[in-house]
């Protein structure tokens, strides 16, 4: 896991960014805020500097994570012993989430390191689902960012929903995989 800091506190924020940059900023949970016509907008992971934090930062948690020089990103989707693992490409920038119409997904096997740890962290918090965000970096090294408890994954062509919708009715249905 890259090196992350949450806090509302601007100096530890800057000093954290100066320490560890290039940095991200990222929200810890979705925004409120809406268009004119009331679509919803979202805060969007972006590059974050130290001069360009202030004291705005004190109302409320924020997420710093050192920026991973990465060549794809990985979500891995979680149901019990069931892993599901897909490569992202094609984003030209660093929250994959902006551009859906430019990106490909390719299923990847889970190196045992990556299966052991997210085995460990389910156990630990008592979860039967997660959606964990992955780095690619251009050596091949998984670099964990966080687990999404509710993420989505229905956005992936069917040949890789299918399995999961399958997984997760089984998992609702027999308390576990069948």
């Amino acid at each position: 896991m890259p090196p992350t800091l949450i806090t509302n506190v601007p100096d530890r924020a800057s000093a954290f960014a100066a320490e560890h940059g290039p940095v991200i900023y990222k929200p810890l949970r979705e925004t409120e805020y809406t268009d004119d016509t009331g679509r919803a907008l979202t805060v969007w992971i972006e590059d974050v500097t130290p001069g360009q934090i202030d004291n705005h930062l004190r109302l409320t948690a924020h997420l710093f994570q050192q920026r991973v020089r990465k060549s794809a990103d990985i979500r891995l989707t979680a149901v019990g012993d069931h892993l599901t693992a897909v490569r992202i490409n094609g984003s030209p920038g660093v929250d994959w989430r902006r551009h859906y119409d430019r990106l490909t997904y390719t299923p990847v096997p889970v190196p045992p390191a990556i299966v052991k740890g997210v085995h460990a962290y389910l156990d630990a918090f008592g979860l039967t689902f997660g959606a964990f965000d992955f780095g690619l970096d251009r050596e091949g090294a998984w670099h964990w960012y966080e687990c999404n408890p509710n993420g989505q994954w229905a956005w992936f062509p069917d040949h890789i929903t299918a399995p999961l919708t399958h997984a997760i009715a089984d998992r609702l249905q027999h308390g576990a995989l069948a």
